[in-house]
């Protein structure tokens, strides 16, 4: 007798092929046979007229400290997820050294370890309402043996390497870099190359936040792509995007470059989110030069009118391309101040743009925005590209918020495909499943047959969709009837059934 059956849904294998009506089912955590006539079961529960897809995988998540938040937080089981990649844009949970400075990510200041297995028993004894497979950072290895300054000193990027090494043997699945993030933005090429090498000694991926997503985007991805070349291993283009009205277009740049890599080798795959705006802390728009030495040295300089100044006319400058942070890509009207609910633009009370960002800054160094710099031509256009797969950048659920965290993959399923017709549903799925379990080697997840993990999505395809805002993003989507965790329900007819019955999945 098997554990369970979901009878007579739409079944889609996660490969991109067309679905078809078959029971699914599940025994000891497994999918043991899909079909019709498959025989008893303890329980059934019947999906006629549902999507039975695999559980979604997200490729690019910043859940890194949410198994310690208190209560449950079942955010990414609502929109089908069933495992989330963390540690991305460069910033992971470990390794934290008494070099690491403050001005880091406040979402993972409070829960630091020194060593990634440290982080991995922390995570398994709290307990994870979802699966998490963890990236080690590349800002969080070079802040640990040089803190916020700009050159290494000798002997560092060795160290680097073997604290890489560590975390890999510990069960990291990649490196992660966000080279528009300070102190990631002080490295070079090479030091990005020595550390991926570490990462191909086991066939494991490098995921980039690259050094520039807007004017120096070609630059940024010859660089990503060379990376990827000279240490042969695979490579993953996090949350691709021409971001500014100067490069709205370049998005048919973007994909050619993806497309030629791939074809002379390069293993390069990408992902994108559904929304025309991105979330980050405001001190990006900064030069990366304006945070160096740390916190303190951060705000001295803004508190300083000749040195603001000075990091202005850089921010500024047309002819320094890459590296001197995200200012010339936004107008005031595009930030949108999540503490405020307020546009930049409106807040100014005289002050020019700049000096504005710079008093808000002093008041909170990790203050948050939403930046409305996309065009819907471009967004489409990656998201339908093969090589490219759906993620959602998300932050933790708590506190000031872009409604990624709570609906990109309702609104990917509901809004892109649904009702727009921009991929059609076999790969839509293929999107949110099989092409990102594959990049990052999960090997028995992302796909629906027999002896695959039954992490399983079911979902009302003329439902699902997510209403939040930016004004107010915290609402839950609808249309996720039931999801499985290792054939566990913890979805049950569009309810959390309580409990954390996620795993860590080491490498």
């Amino acid at each position: 007798m098997h554990d369970l059956i979901l009878r007579a849904g739409t079944v889609h294998d996660g490969f991109g092929s067309a679905g078809r009506t078959a029971d699914v089912a599940v025994s000891g955590g497994r999918i043991v046979a899909i079909g019709r006539e498959l025989g008893a079961a303890a329980r059934v529960i019947d999906v006629d007229g549902l999507v039975v897809a695999p559980g979604f995988v997200d490729p690019h998540s910043h859940s890194d400290t949410v198994p310690f938040l208190a209560g449950e937080h079942p955010f990414k089981l609502r929109q089908g997820v069933t495992t989330e990649i963390v540690g991305n844009c460069g910033f992971s949970s470990a390794p934290v050294t008494e070099l690491t400075p403050p001005l880091v990510p406040e979402i993972l200041s409070d829960r630091a370890f020194p060593a990634f297995g440290d982080y991995f028993d922390a995570v398994e004894r709290a307990g994870t309402t979802g699966n998490l497979a963890v990236l080690v950072g590349h800002n969080t290895l070079r802040a640990a043996v040089a803190g916020m300054d700009a050159a290494l000193p000798p002997g560092a990027l060795a160290r680097m390497e073997r604290l890489a090494a560590e975390a890999f043997e510990a069960g990291a699945v990649g490196l992660s870099s966000g080279l528009e993030y300070v102190p990631g933005a002080y490295a070079g090429t090479e030091e990005l190359v020595a550390l991926a090498r570490v990462a191909r000694r086991w066939n494991l991926v490098y995921a980039t936040h690259m050094r520039s997503e807007s004017e120096g985007l070609a630059d940024a991805l010859d660089e990503a792509v060379a990376v990827a070349e000279q240490a042969r291993l695979r490579l993953q283009v996090s949350h691709c995007k021409a971001s500014g009205r100067a490069v709205h277009g370049d998005s048919e740049m973007l994909l050619a470059v993806l497309t030629e890599a791939r074809a002379r080798g390069v293993d390069v795959r990408a992902d994108v989110y559904p929304y025309q705006a991105f979330g980050t802390e405001l001190v990006a728009l900064l030069p990366p030069m304006a945070c160096e030495g740390g916190q303190d040295e951060l705000l001295r300089r803004l508190g300083d009118p000749g040195e603001r100044a000075k990091l202005r006319a850089l921010a500024e400058d047309p002819d320094q391309g890459t590296g001197v942070g995200l200012w010339r890509e936004v107008h005031p009207e595009d930030v949108q101040l999540m503490s405020l609910g307020k546009r930049l633009s409106e807040v100014l009370d005289g002050r020019e743009p700049w000096d504005a960002l710079c008093d808000l800054i002093m008041d909170d160094p990790h203050g948050m925005g939403v930046f409305h710099t996309m065009h819907d031509d471009d967004v489409i256009r990656i998201m339908r590209h093969p090589l490219v797969s759906v993620g959602s950048d998300s932050g933790l659920p708590v506190g000031p918020n872009h409604p990624r965290t709570f609906g990109t993959f309702p609104v990917f399923l509901g809004n892109y495909v649904r009702e727009r017709g921009v991929v059609p549903m076999p790969e839509a799925i293929r999107k949110v499943t099989s092409a990102t379990a594959a990049q990052f080697g999960l090997a028995d997840r992302g796909w629906l047959g027999t002896g695959a993990v039954a992490d399983v999505c079911v979902f009302d395809p003329e439902v699902i969709g997510h209403a939040g805002t930016y004004e107010v993003p915290d609402v839950a989507p609808v249309g996720v009837r039931h999801v499985l965790l290792a054939g566990h329900p913890v979805i049950e007819d569009g309810e959390f059934t309580g409990g954390r019955h996620g795993r860590v999945l080491r490498r």
